[in-house]
């Protein structure tokens, strides 16, 4: 049963490569078996259908990116401060990031689900899930911000890591690093200021 199970996650994994690589349309159980070493047919027997393989593939990805005990460990470190989850958010996207083919494949997914409803209702539950296990981790961390802060941030650094992966010309290095510490500057409430805003105009 062991093995079976092994054979399955080794499976799909495969088909991740194969999604970011080649889309979905080239995501077929050929290309799998192709991909992982395995004689034809194999993925045939792990799969009921498409629907089945990208609903999997869709719980792999998430599963691969949850953080180890070590990394949770390093983001608890250190003092609870603006500057430390600046330095936790630039970890997260260079984490993020290096899982190249899971960040493309689920882009794929996601183009997927606008015409798979089984599918949206797995990534709907499973996205859903991740942002609450975030801002649960974020409360218990002792970091400054609150849901709102965790929200905002997933939503805009997630899409950094789009332009990042897949037009990486658009920013260097250096602007990536700036626009990370200037998302978490905006994200975060600052503490409240007796003095007039500005920028504040109610006529």
């Amino acid at each position: 049963m062991r093995q079976n199970l092994e054979r399955r996650a080794a499976l799909i994994d495969a088909a991740i490569e194969v999604l970011a690589r080649e889309g979905a349309r080239g995501l077929t159980f050929r290309a799998i078996d192709a991909e992982a070493g395995c004689p034809i047919g194999t993925a045939s027997n792990y799969f009921a259908n498409r629907d089945d393989l990208f609903n999997q593939v869709g719980g792999r990805i998430y599963e691969r990116y949850q953080p180890d005990e070590a990394t949770i460990t390093r983001n608890l470190a250190g003092p609870r401060t603006r500057e430390r989850l600046t330095e936790v958010m630039r970890t997260t996207v260079e984490n993020v990031a290096a899982f190249r083919s899971g960040y493309l494949a689920l882009l794929e997914l996601r183009l997927e689900a606008t015409r798979r409803p089984e599918l949206r209702e797995v990534l709907t539950r499973t996205i859903r899930r991740d942002v609450q296990a975030n801002v649960s981790h974020h409360r218990d961390s002792g970091l400054p911000g609150d849901e709102t802060t965790v929200v905002l941030l997933h939503l805009a650094l997630n899409w950094l890591i789009v332009e990042r992966l897949t037009l990486p010309d658009v920013f260097t290095e250096k602007e990536i690093d700036a626009l990370v510490a200037a998302a978490v500057e905006r994200a975060l409430p600052r503490e409240p200021s007796r003095e007039p805003d500005p920028t504040l105009d109610l006529r």
